[in-house]
């Protein structure tokens, strides 16, 4: 865990792939702890096409039965269905907006959120840019994407920047950005 947060997390991500990985991983984590989902990430890698979204997308039920008996990832019905939606939803915004990046970030402006918390206990499980992109998200398709999973996925792909004060990775002097109240990114 501590190499994770300190080489990943929180990083602004924009390369598709690594966004769909951890868009599968998030909705994998549901309802467990993120650290039982990192020891099996390798798990997914392999069981899930190195994360390649057009060959998940083509997963069919065969594929899926099998992946229930993968010992190597969270072995979930409802989990590896939403694998497969998720890479044909995500396939889509694709073609909808050139990259899945693109699509994405416009949901924060472009530019991570910076967030000045003191202590771990004061930041939260979801906000309301969490909140429009859950939506945003549910309606083209996805699953496993409630607000609290896609504000997990924002903080995992740097979209917010929630490393606490006495954290190292702490953005120190750049000013706090938040999104203009009331616009809604995925209306653009």
């Amino acid at each position: 865990m501590v190499r994770y947060h300190d080489t990943e997390w929180g990083r602004p991500v924009h390369n598709d792939r690594r966004l769909f990985e951890m868009l599968l991983l998030e909705g994998a984590q549901a309802g467990l702890s993120w650290d039982t989902v990192l020891r099996r990430r390798e798990g997914y890698r392999q069981a899930f096409a190195g994360f390649d979204p057009v060959r998940i997308a083509g997963f069919d039920q065969i594929k899926k039965t099998t992946l229930l008996h993968d010992m190597r990832i969270i072995r979930n019905r409802l989990k590896i269905d939403a694998a497969v939606t998720n890479a044909r939803a995500f396939l889509a915004v694709q073609h909808a907006f050139g990259t899945f990046d693109v699509y994405l970030w416009q949901f924060v402006e472009g530019e991570p959120i910076v967030n000045r918390w003191k202590r771990g206990s004061d930041i939260p499980v979801r906000t309301r840019q969490s909140d429009l992109l859950s939506k945003d998200l549910k309606q083209r398709g996805f699953r496993f994407v409630g607000s609290t999973i896609v504000y997990a996925f924002m903080q995992a792909v740097g979209m917010v920047n929630d490393h606490t004060a006495e954290c190292f990775l702490a953005v120190r002097r750049a000013p706090v950005r938040r999104p203009i109240k009331g616009v809604d990114a995925s209306r653009r």
